[in-house]
């Protein structure tokens, strides 16, 4: 069981602490007139579903976010931990005309959050950007391979904690280009 999975009794019980709003079993806040849901990683499934069945068809964004240089944010509901890293999903009802996010505390030292790869095949491509970039493991995902950077490329960039500086400029003297 890596960090960031919970049992499910763990989620229930954390949610049943929890005595803010909430929406589709989760809590819920509003930031710039869209809803904001924070689902565990463990619930993130089962809410994504439940939109899917309320209308939102399609999956507009999976990406990531580094809060290393943003310790102790206050901008998360009360109750939940801020996470080094946070998974955002954006989804979007066309018949409606709504969106709705989601934020998923995805963990510290090994970001871990489900595929949603079953739900939204078209998630696949936005999943192994956000896993080449930051490292956040999708699991059931059926394929983590680099999709901008070269195969053989170390770490993550968008990570605060990358090392920036090393790569060697193709048109330099270095690499030989003439």
């Amino acid at each position: 069981m890596t960090e960031t999975e919970e049992s499910n009794e763990e989620v229930e019980e954390k949610t049943e602490e929890y005595s803010g709003p909430t929406s589709y079993g989760v809590p819920v806040t509003e930031s710039h007139d869209q809803v904001v849901l924070h689902p565990a990683p463990a619930q993130l499934l089962e809410t994504v579903t439940l939109l899917k069945e309320d209308g939102f068809c399609m999956a507009i964004d999976v990406t990531a976010v580094d809060y290393l240089t943003h310790p102790g944010r206050k901008d998360l509901p009360e109750g939940l931990n801020p996470e080094r890293f946070e998974v955002v999903v954006s989804l979007i009802n066309h018949d409606q005309g709504k969106r709705v996010r989601l934020r998923v505390q995805a963990g510290t030292d090994n970001p871990t959050v489900p595929s949603l790869f079953d739900l939204f095949p078209g998630t696949e491509a936005m999943e192994r950007e956000a896993w080449d970039l930051f490292g956040v493991v999708f699991e059931g995902h059926p394929d983590h391979s680099r999709i901008l950077l070269p195969d053989n490329w170390e770490g993550h960039p968008l990570r605060k904690d990358h090392e920036v500086g090393r790569i060697p400029v193709q048109f330099s003297p270095e690499v030989g280009r003439h």
